[in-house]
């Protein structure tokens, strides 16, 4: 297949999927190499890009999605008449914050570094998708691990989490060493059984 033929169907995949689609599935699709889909990608990414089109295509982690240009978001806005999302109290923002350097977390490592009840702040941001369980931990009581998600990327506008800006994290290099000894003993999420899933 030529570029310009994998860049179509790409855009023809993204456009049905309506949500991103990981690269290696893209190759699967369309029978080519990982490599070709993410020089396609780039091409399709410059070429929308260059013509200013109403259209972007935006690269997260490994995978690609298409969304509207920031330059038509208040036409978007008036035509559906959508809210802005509501923005994140300073308690979500820390709390968000410690997951997305030191994930996975669990609750009470996030209590532990913040110095306060987490609890409210993990469910709202649960609840706007910024977060996500991705499984327990092996130990007694088994707590949920929580890490960042494609639509945490995608509000920040990163393409990946090595773009998040350097933070100092000397008062806590222990316990993230700690954490990661730990993250050996993780159960993935599909393991858990159904009863167990709720705390």
């Amino acid at each position: 297949m030529e570029i310009q033929d994998i860049s179509r169907a790409i855009m023809a995949v993204l456009f049905a999927a309506g949500e991103c689609v990981d690269a290696k599935r893209l190759a699967m699709a369309l029978e080519v190499d990982e490599d070709e889909i993410h020089t396609a990608a780039k091409t399709l990414m410059d070429s929308l890009a260059f013509e200013r089109s109403g259209i972007r295509m935006l690269k997260l982690e490994n995978a690609y999605q298409l969304c509207s240009s920031p330059e038509m978001a208040g036409y978007v806005t008036k035509a559906l008449e959508t809210r802005k999302p509501p923005r994140l109290s300073a308690s979500q923002l820390e709390t968000l914050t410690v997951i997305a350097y030191y994930q996975p977390a669990t609750k009470a490592y996030v209590e532990q570094i913040r110095g306060v009840d987490s609890s409210y702040s993990i469910s709202a941001l649960l609840n706007k998708k910024l977060i996500e369980d991705c499984g327990r931990l092996n130990v007694p009581g088994r707590p949920i691990l929580y890490r960042t998600t494609p639509d945490f990327l995608r509000t920040f506008a990163l393409q990946s989490l090595d773009e998040l800006p350097e933070m100092d994290l000397i008062n806590f290099r222990a316990d993230r060493q700690q954490q990661l000894e730990m993250a050996e003993m993780i159960v993935p999420a599909e393991e858990v059984p159904a009863e167990e899933t709720v705390q």
